[in-house]
């Protein structure tokens, strides 16, 4: 195809018609040839050090609309590299590419590049930069146009995929691979793709392209984000019109059943871009069945370095052949027991050359996992199998359950910024749920009492999810065990804890983020903070009474039920407002949080709108269920 006939449907506005507009993700890209057009690469600027050379370049995306745009990237390469594999980078949103995430897959022995199609500025204030010619695109002013409608500037007056930016940036993707297939230092018939939050959307819009010989997207790309969570009425993400086409073409449930190539997802349990369930279904439909999966517990949008391992070694293994990854474990959640605990049991893959190290099992209840505490169970090996008891508090309610398993691959990991160096490496199990209706079935009984002590610490951090530990100003923990059934706090309640202090004049932050994702429901998500002013050094003890937590607009919490998570940090992060000291001395350390006086009261549906019942916020869940019941006759059918 010559470059003056590329993207045909996209050379100018106003010119197709709405029975040419593309229906489906096949048609959407029928016409997109990332290599005809020429990619007239500039380099801005060049380096070496370290035995890496990183090149600011910038290249030719496309015509679209009749207007050339560009992309500006990092490529980097060891000194000496010839025919390495290849790695394109997609950063997040509102981010840039960086020179040290090209630097990063390098140093593993890749040629990389780093798309910096957000257009935010890289390099000098003055060089040449992205630039989407005035279409509606990147984060300047900003642009970035979620949409298939049309609008100013957008590439077709009539509704239409390419209207949305989401395939100007994948375009950019596309065309990194065509530049690395024209790099002598890169082999460009053996590329990886990884991107985090919309990079990972961005990753797996891109991940069809049959160029891709492995992918890994982050915290972005799962797919269903405007259908509800089962369960949890009016939870949908909404946009404007034209949702039918926009869906069709756009949303990433379409592009799974169409990727080829292994993937290996990174998730964090309670992800608010990437709902663990609907990571799930968009997995569930790879065509090759040859991907895998590594969840961080607790945590929302970020890893630790045992999970983020995973990645890396991915790649190691789909594009260097230097590693061999553990296969997914297996395992069965059994309903029906003698005491009425359903049980789950894991078969972790043990035929590897890597040393178990842990098989952790996470349990949970909540409707909507942004905000779904994940209890730890106790997990009894015996031979090549782990079993561990998941009692059940409210038959009302689903339970959730996979396991976490950890191997040590016996040297360490060059690991980028922000992690240290490991050996270790998890990787996610299959996943099961169970609808109440097949917890009473099954004869499942209610287990448990509500407690009064949330964190012993007799576990350390483990059911915490804690970010920058060791950081005196910045050091931020948060649990959402106060919105499990068990932990939620009594009505009239103090929360009370033992802390201790290795400076004088701090003061402490405590916060009950409340309805936090749970817009649905009518109410307004809002941060209650308590300041705690611990004047002198040493051992301190605290009890703040519900009436102590204020929002900045000066609203009193009234009650825990809504509660999503405790967060404990230092005054000054939360609130600058009131308090101008940094934290004096090392982080502290707490004893016995736990909730004083007060009585406990049962607890409204914490996903629904109050006052309201002509909801029916099961139906979800019987509708699964039936469904489940008639994919298992068909199976038995099959079988027979």
């Amino acid at each position: 195809m010559q470059a003056s006939l590329i993207l045909v449907l996209l050379a100018s506005v106003g010119r197709i018609s709405a029975q040419d507009v593309p229906q489906s993700v096949e048609q959407t890209w029928a016409h997109f040839d990332p290599r005809s057009e020429p990619l007239e690469t500039e380099v801005i600027r060049e380096s070496i050090a370290d035995g890496i050379v990183l090149r600011h370049i910038r290249y030719v995306v496309g015509t679209f609309g009749g207007k050339k745009t560009r992309v500006a990237a990092f490529y980097a390469f060891p000194e000496d590299g010839r025919r390495l594999p290849g790695i394109v980078q997609l950063h997040g949103g509102g981010q840039r590419a960086l020179p040290e995430t090209a630097r990063f897959w390098v140093s593993h022995g890749y040629a990389a590049v780093a798309v910096n199609w957000g257009e935010h500025v890289i390099g000098e204030q003055d060089d040449p930069n992205t630039d989407w010619a005035g279409i509606p695109a990147g984060f300047l002013d900003p642009k970035h146009h979620n949409d298939v409608t049309p609008d100013e500037a957008t590439i077709h007056n009539i509704p239409h995929p390419w209207n949305s930016s989401w395939l100007l940036y994948s375009a950019a993707a596309r065309r990194a691979i065509t530049f690395l297939e024209e790099q002598p230092e890169a082999d460009g018939s053996n590329v990886g793709l990884t991107g985090h939050s919309m990079g990972g959307r961005l990753t797996v819009l891109t991940a069809i392209d049959p160029r891709v010989k492995a992918a890994s997207p982050s915290v972005g790309g799962s797919g269903y984000l405007y259908s509800d969570i089962i369960g949890v009425p009016g939870s949908a993400r909404h946009m404007r019109a034209d949702q039918e086409l926009y869906h069709a073409t756009l949303d990433c449930k379409n592009y799974w059943p169409l990727i080829q190539c292994p993937v290996m997802f990174l998730g964090a349990t309670n992800d608010f871009n990437s709902p663990m369930e609907k990571v799930l279904r968009g997995f569930r439909s790879l065509p090759q069945k040859n991907g895998a999966m590594s969840f961080t517990p607790h945590m929302n949008h970020r890893f630790t370095a045992d999970n983020y391992a995973a990645r890396v070694r991915w790649f190691e293994t789909h594009l260097m052949g230097t590693f061999e990854f553990p296969k997914t474990a297996t395992v069965r959640l059994d309903l029906e027991s003698v005491d009425g605990i359903p049980g789950f049991t894991v078969w972790p893959d043990l035929s590897g050359p890597h040393e178990l190290k842990s098989v952790a099992v996470f349990y949970g209840c909540d409707r909507d996992p942004r905000a779904r505490f994940w209890r730890s169970a106790e997990v009894v090996r015996d031979g090549d199998s782990f079993t561990a008891a998941c009692p059940v508090m409210d038959l009302g309610e689903p339970l959730f359950v996979f396991a976490n398993v950890t191997y040590d691959t016996g040297s360490p990991l060059k690991m980028p910024r922000g992690y240290a160096d490991t050996s270790l490496l998890t990787v996610t199990s299959q996943c099961r749920q169970a609808f109440p209706r097949q917890l009473v079935e099954a004869g499942v009984k209610p287990f448990g009492e509500r407690q009064r002590l949330i964190e012993d610490f007799s576990h350390g951090w483990r059911d915490w999810s804690l970010v920058g530990v060791g950081h005196t100003a910045h050091w931020n923990y948060e649990t959402h065990k106060v919105n499990d059934p068990a932990y939620v706090g009594p009505h009239g309640a103090s929360l009370a804890f033992e802390i201790e202090t290795t400076a004088p004049k701090n003061t402490l932050a405590v916060i009950m983020d409340v309805d936090r994702w749970r817009g649905y429901t009518g109410r307004k998500p809002r941060r209650f903070t308590a300041l705690v002013e611990l004047p002198d050094a040493g051992q301190h003890s605290v009890k703040i009474s519900v009436d102590k937590f204020v929002t900045p607009e000066g609203e009193l919490l009234e009650n825990y039920d809504f509660v999503t998570s405790l967060i404990l940090t230092p005054g000054q992060k939360e609130r600058p407002d009131k308090v101008t000291e940094v934290w004096q001395g090392k982080v502290p350390t707490f004893k016995n949080i736990r909730w004083e006086d007060g009585d406990f009261a049962p607890r409204p549906r914490p996903y629904l709108k109050q006052g309201v019942f002509e909801i029916d916020a099961d139906a979800a869940f019987r509708k699964q269920f039936e469904n489940a019941v008639d994919e298992s006759v068909r199976r038995e059918e099959e079988d027979r």
